[in-house]
């Protein structure tokens, strides 16, 4: 399909048709909304890697002598194209995500892409003088790293895609995107709409299993690896990619910790909060997954809370009134369930939810507000990822803020209170790597992101995660010269 031809008349099974396996082959893609077969994605070899890889290594350095100007330039076409597919990559991805249309959701996600991609091409990356005392003048500047490989996950996958894909591409290197297994086909789609912007070679895909995002990620050509994923997964990296001493950027697990101070509004409050654990219907990395509230305003806030959920609409991905989906796919289904199922056996109050949705679907799950639960709880403990979120109550300050840091994760939290003094007082003793203040999970393509402890290394976003994309490097000179 030419680029004259992807328009607005564009529908979803015109990108499918761009990206699925031939009849009889490839992996079945079934939609979490409906478990009805989507299409069949393309699977993979180290063959098709070693392709990828030669076409890359060839294209990289043309790119990169194209300069930022005309990169940046290319990175806003690529924006301009899929705000002409916007709708039927938005129906695509909720068909394959689960994920509904509105709200924070699909429409929001697809439009997130573009609008990053205009972001990362506006970013301007200037040399910096170091010393320049009269005898010496150093200057530090940064040079692309050659080839990345870009892993992404299942739960965002356009937009967490175009967060890798975009400031690699603006530092002049060339890429290699692996989509999550469970979501290949949107990914595709935008790929092969975003390559047709570039020379060939520079942006790549390779779509299967766990075996050849392990192949790509160790191997020898690679010099920069981006990964969104679990803890777990990005260990696995960190070994993988030591023989080649590959540079990382791992955004990893999190289970962020919300603390309310007891000066806060509950009602006031309790929208953002919802939105903060529940947005894509709690998959996300930096939702809000465990909430401490003062014993004060504990019961009032979980009623307001009790009151938003129960007006939220949960269905079908494609239905208009949806702002709440399905789970991804089972095994996170089973996860969220289990938490929840334990949760009770240990004495948590149900106040909404907790029991799945079978008249909608076998994968929809309600939210789910457990209270009763304390430190070490599984459902406290662990990252449910999914709609269920427990609220443990506190009595003092200091033992919220021991709370919220007694587990090996750190990738955001937040801190709720009407008394700003007070709130960065607390926020400055939280263990993470971004802490927002009356509000949860706000990102912004102009502050940088990243965790601390088990939640992963290395900043993405804003100037110092285009950095983070080049290599530096710093000339000496004598000042007399």
């Amino acid at each position: 399909m030419s680029a004259d031809t992807t328009t607005a008349t564009t529908t979803e099974d015109d990108l499918l048709a761009r990206v699925v396996a031939p009849e009889g082959t490839g992996e079945e893609i079934f939609e979490p909304a409906t478990g009805d077969l989507l299409g069949r994605a393309p699977v993979h070899t180290t063959d098709d890697l070693e392709r990828l890889v030669a076409a890359a290594t060839e294209a990289q350095a043309g790119w990169a002598a194209l300069g930022h100007g005309e990169r940046s330039a290319r990175l806003n076409r690529i924006a301009d194209r899929l705000d002409a597919v916007a709708e039927p990559l938005a129906r695509l991805l909720a068909r394959e995500q689960g994920k509904p249309l509105n709200g924070p959701n699909a429409r929001f996600e697809v439009g997130a892409c573009s609008s990053w991609l205009r972001a990362t091409a506006a970013l301007e990356l200037q040399e910096e003088v170091v010393v320049d005392d009269g005898q010496q003048v150093s200057v530090l500047t940064y040079r692309p790293i050659g080839l990345v490989a870009a892993v992404g996950p299942w739960n965002w996958p356009l937009m967490i895609t175009v967060w890798q894909v975009a400031p690699s591409l603006r530092m002049g290197n060339a890429v290699i995107v692996k989509p999550s297994e469970k979501t290949p086909l949107s990914v595709l789609a935008m790929l092969s709409i975003m390559a047709e912007e570039l020379p060939e070679g520079v942006l790549g895909a390779l779509s299967g299993g766990r075996e050849v995002g392990a192949s790509l990620v160790a191997h020898p050509a690679v010099r920069k690896v981006m990964f969104t994923g679990s803890t777990a997964a990005g260990r696995k990296i960190v070994e993988a990619s030591g023989a080649n001493l590959a540079r990382l950027t791992l955004e990893l697990g999190g289970n962020d910790a919300g603390i309310v101070l007891p000066d806060a509004d509950p009602k006031a409050i309790a929208q953002d909060v919802f939105w903060g654990a529940f947005i894509n219907t709690g998959q996300t990395c930096a939702a809000l997954k465990r909430l401490y509230v003062h014993e004060s305003i504990h019961d009032e806030l979980v009623e307001a809370l009790a009151e938003v959920a129960r007006a939220m609409p949960m269905g079908r991905s494609l239905d208009e009134d949806s702002v709440l989906g399905p789970v991804q796919n089972s095994m996170q289904f089973d996860v969220v369930s289990g938490l929840v199922e334990d949760a009770k056996q240990r004495g948590g109050t149900i106040v909404t939810g907790g029991e799945p949705l079978t008249d909608l679907g076998p994968l929809f799950y309600p939210v789910t507000l457990v209270t009763g639960l304390h430190d070490g709880d599984r459902l406290v403990d662990e990252e449910q990822f999914g709609p269920a979120l427990p609220i443990v109550k506190y009595s003092d300050v200091d033992e919220a803020v021991a709370s919220a840091n007694r587990l090996d994760v750190g990738l955001g939290a937040s801190v709720w209170s009407s008394d700003p003094a007070r709130a960065q007082e607390v926020a400055d003793r939280v263990e993470a790597g971004s802490v927002w203040i009356n509000s949860h999970g706000g990102i912004h393509p102009m502050v940088p992101f990243g965790g601390v402890k088990g939640s992963g290394y290395g900043l993405e976003f804003g100037v110092e995660g285009l950095k983070a994309l080049g290599v530096p490097k710093v000339v000496t000179r004598r000042s007399a010269e």
